[in-house]
């Protein structure tokens, strides 16, 4: 197995245990908890970066950090808003595949503002991602409006511009540099909650124990992404293949949450899956980091 599928296929491992294991963690603690707190999961990962050899490489270093930083801290309200869907009574087996739509977004800003040019699999990937957000919202406009729905749509607008500011910010430094500061991105919002919100702080070992683990997938995730467009990944299949971890999150969800899927959900993620694919595949290789 050439070691680029191997760290792609542990993205994908990685982040869809972070997916299923933020569910049973929404019911125990708030969202805005779970971001402050799983975040201290994310600083060995931010260590390991730090000592990379290449965060000075790059046509612009300066520039493609604070754009990397802002895309962090987008991600992390984003983050805050897909645990609150699961919160609401969202599954996991239906959430993470939605909220994985947010190629969507980049490819409508990156038309606007970036003059790039649709391709054919693009397109059918928008179609396929509509169709499949009908779909979860039970084929009724109002559904679309209320409850979980609604709420997913927060991550996939935040992950979505999160990914064109990556894009960006990748063309200016290099990619050790920019998921460093894309991590970094979520300290200060993690700092940031417990002066704002009530933080309880009296957690059981097991609680703080998940949290911890929910940084970590996360944050070393990223790593290993970085690790694959390292050893020869194209872009190209690396970032199409690595943003369906929702295909660990929804075996997983059933497995061990016990959720059972509808043939409407069952329907939608299908699509959802198809549309990914579809969303990501461009011609040139462009890397990006995060879920």
């Amino acid at each position: 197995m050439p070691r680029w599928l191997l760290y792609t296929l542990l993205t994908m491992l990685l982040w869809g245990g972070w997916g299923v294991l933020s569910k049973p963690l929404s019911s125990s603690v708030s969202s805005w908890q779970m971001l402050a707190f799983s975040t201290l999961g994310i600083l060995p990962v931010i260590g390991v970066l730090a000592a990379s050899r290449q965060l000075r490489s790059g046509e612009n270093p300066s520039r493609g950090f604070w754009l990397a930083f802002g895309s962090g801290l987008l991600a992390s309200a984003g983050n805050v808003a897909y645990f609150q869907a699961l919160a609401m009574g969202g599954k996991a087996a239906a959430v993470t595949p939605l909220t994985s739509l947010y190629p969507l977004v980049t490819i409508v800003l990156a038309l606007v503002f970036l003059r790039e040019r649709l391709n054919a699999i693009q397109g059918l990937g928008i179609v396929l991602s509509l169709a499949a957000l009908y779909c979860f919202s039970g084929g009724e406009g109002a559904a679309l409006l209320s409850g979980w729905v609604l709420l997913a749509l927060i991550p996939i607008l935040c992950w979505g511009v999160s990914a064109l500011l990556q894009k960006l910010a990748t063309a200016q430094a290099s990619s050790q540099r920019c998921t460093l500061a894309f991590l970094l991105g979520f300290v200060p919002v993690a700092l940031a909650i417990p002066i704002w919100q009530p933080t309880a702080w009296s957690l059981a070992g097991r609680t703080w124990l998940l949290l911890l683990a929910l940084g970590f997938l996360f944050g070393l995730g990223n790593l290993t992404l970085i690790f694959a467009y390292g050893r020869g990944g194209r872009a190209s299949v690396v970032t199409p293949l690595a943003s369906l971890y929702s295909l660990v999150t929804i075996p997983l969800a059933i497995v061990l949450l016990g959720e059972r899927i509808t043939w409407r959900e069952g329907l939608g993620i299908g699509l959802a899956l198809l549309a990914v694919v579809g969303l990501c595949w461009e011609k040139r290789p462009s890397g990006q980091a995060g879920p």
